[in-house]
């Protein structure tokens, strides 16, 4: 409710929630005078509903059991007392002055006593040492499963548009104190767009073509050669070379991994338009003894056969 600033939707949803709780009191009571008459329940009299099923089973209109409008009528004087107690409506906080966020902080300061000195530990060890230890990387495992594979996937190998951890293809580089960083910090890449340095969307095809050839990937012969002479202005970022500048996140265009997909026609469209990639930091809401388990896990991702040469 604190996301409203007009005092008119707290007094609109406390009433809301008051009128139906009083509706449901009213209903309740509305049919609990109704009584049925032994003597017209004794001679078959008593009115029915009007549904009938299979020619001969009909619904009686009859009071409800007197057990249960008892129980209804608890469940009305329960919501009334715990809209008194508890927050509910509106902005009203409630007697007990509860609150979720208080209930979360809680949980979190009690959890980080609990397992605040096991990230302790761990944290002063060096990352691969703790890459190494079945115990952290456990602990790694369940944080990755946690907080990043709804982008990078359960099994770490990303999709479009969010890079594969189990290679050792890196924007940024993979030792493991980049990794940290870059979970800590986060990262910020951006292609521009390029259509326009170019001339034309022939020379776009062209520089498609060529980028493709780089890799080993089919292209056309005549339109390779004319992308070559446009790629200038494409090396600022990604080398005379082609192979990119981890120290700016530029990608190396000869393997063969791809991060939008390697068809001309994404090819191009990443030319013409450009990307931007945003990846967040977890340092504040993790915190660093956290980020440090868990940038030892993604670095064994893509190193499990010197972990297991050492083991």
């Amino acid at each position: 409710m604190s996301d409203f600033t007009d005092s008119f939707w707290n007094i609109y949803i406390a009433s809301l929630s008051l009128l139906g709780i009083v509706g449901c009191a009213i209903l309740l009571w509305s049919q609990a005078s109704q009584k049925v008459d032994p003597a017209a329940a004794a001679q078959g009299k008593i009115g029915t509903t009007g549904h009938v099923w299979d020619e001969d089973l009909t619904e009686l209109n009859t009071p409800m059991p007197r057990w249960w409008m008892w129980l209804f009528y608890l469940t009305i004087i329960f919501a009334l007392v715990y809209l008194a107690l508890y927050p509910g409506l509106g902005s009203y906080a409630g007697k007990l002055g509860w609150k979720s966020s208080a209930q979360y902080q809680d949980e979190l300061k009690k959890a980080d006593a609990d397992y605040g000195p096991l990230f302790a530990q761990f944290q002063k060890q060096d990352l691969k040492a703790v890459a190494a230890d079945p115990k952290a990387h456990a602990i790694g495992e369940r944080l990755f499963l946690t907080y990043c594979a709804q982008c990078h996937g359960s099994d770490a190998q990303g999709s479009k548009g969010f890079p594969n951890l189990t290679d050792n293809d890196w924007l940024h580089g993979g030792t493991p104190e980049i990794i940290e960083t870059t979970i800590l910090h986060g990262r910020n890449g951006q292609m521009p767009p390029m259509a326009a340095a170019l001339g034309s969307d022939t020379d776009v095809e062209n520089v498609a073509h060529y980028v493709r050839s780089l890799s080993g990937l089919s292209s056309d012969p005549v339109k390779t050669v004319l992308g070559k002479s446009k790629f200038g202005v494409c090396m600022a970022c990604h080398g005379a070379d082609a192979k990119g500048n981890q120290a700016i996140g530029s990608p190396n265009l000869t393997d063969k991994i791809w991060l939008y997909g390697s068809s001309t026609d994404t090819i191009m469209e990443t030319i013409r338009k450009g990307r931007v990639n945003t990846m967040p930091a977890w340092g504040e809401f993790l915190g660093p003894a956290k980020v440090h388990v868990l940038a030892a896990y993604v670095w064994s991702l893509s190193n499990r056969q010197s972990l297991l040469v050492k083991k």
